[in-house]
């Protein structure tokens, strides 16, 4: 196994960060490699936000919840869909930008900006540092987009937290790769069993890391999935001209 290979295999959440800066040469060439990940026709139309203010990310941890390590990583990087950009290069060639009412522009750009969102997991990670992800900031979108100074055609769509590791954490066990992989045709026979193996084994690990609060897989996946849990996504969004109707 090469190391990126095992960098990659062993990913895990980090929540827990020393107070040490992450420095200027480390944090540029994070960006850089982020900078070259590929986007669809080459529209590059993901934009990062790094915050390494403390007031500021201080109010981005209360907009997304209260998640005290957005407090403690001294880097958060917003990860932004961003037609905005698209958009004057389109006017440029004297025509008009139609993508940012689509599913499809919404889509693609979700994709492109979760391949940024592993490249500057990767990159990070390769240099000793380390990460978590950062859904909840779609659980305030308009605080999230005044905050960062956002234009119409944007949205906040992911972030990163990255720092130096104060206490590190062992890697999540994952459901049997059975139920990921499938070849040549999808295949969910297996599907029942892998979960009930899983809900098992997720117990387990909880129990090993002292927390109490853990619950099976089926059942944090039944809290969560029964409702709309960021509701202002839709709204915000196409209060910013993404649509979604075409």
């Amino acid at each position: 196994m090469n190391e990126t290979l095992r960098i990659q295999q062993s990913h895990r959440s980090i929540r827990d960060y020393q107070d040490t800066p992450v420095s200027d040469a480390m944090l540029d060439q994070i960006i850089a490699a982020a900078h070259r990940a590929p986007t669809s026709m080459n529209a590059q139309e993901i934009s990062l936000v790094v915050v390494r203010d403390a007031e500021r990310r201080a109010r981005i941890a209360g907009l997304s919840g209260g998640q005290a390590w957005i407090v403690k990583a001294p880097v958060f990087i917003a990860i932004v869909i961003d037609f905005h950009k698209t958009d004057l290069g389109v006017r440029k060639a004297g025509q008009t930008q139609l993508i940012h009412e689509s599913m499809e522009g919404f889509g693609v750009a979700a994709v492109d900006a979760g391949i940024v969102l592993g490249t500057l997991i990767t990159a990070a990670e390769s240099l000793g540092l380390g990460v978590v992800p950062i859904g909840s900031i779609r659980r305030n979108p308009q605080g999230m987009t005044d905050l960062l100074g956002l234009p119409p055609l944007t949205f906040p769509l992911v972030g990163l937290c990255l720092g130096h590791i104060k206490d590190d954490m062992p890697l999540k066990p994952r459901m049997d790769i059975g139920a990921f992989r499938h070849n040549e045709r999808y295949d969910a026979s297996g599907y029942a069993a892998a979960i009930d193996a899983y809900d098992t084994t997720i117990m387990d690990y909880w129990q090993k890391i002292g927390r109490s609060d853990g619950t099976s897989w089926s059942d944090n996946l039944g809290n969560n999935y029964k409702t709309v849990y960021f509701p202002q996504v839709r709204p915000v969004a196409a209060m910013q001209g993404l649509l979604n109707d075409k």
